[in-house]
């Protein structure tokens, strides 16, 4: 995205959903890093990622990982 400030990929490496602890995704085009397992998105404002759970916008349902079936 043309102006949108890059996350050193360093940093996404290291940092982690506050709530969970699980390992983040980032959604470049929203500016979100993402956390799957707590269903939560943390903005990233001028190139800083704001990872405070206050913060954090609720995921969708359609924005959730599908789950998989229990075996039979």
């Amino acid at each position: 995205m043309e102006g949108t400030p890059e996350i050193d990929p360093r940093l996404l490496e290291i940092l982690v959903c506050p709530l969970s602890k699980a390992p983040l995704r980032f959604d470049r085009e929203a500016q979100e890093l993402i956390c799957e397992e707590s269903g939560l998105a943390y903005p990233i404002r001028d190139g800083i990622p704001i990872m405070l759970v206050d913060e954090a916008r609720r995921l969708r349902d359609d924005e959730m990982p599908a789950k998989p079936s229990p075996p039979p």
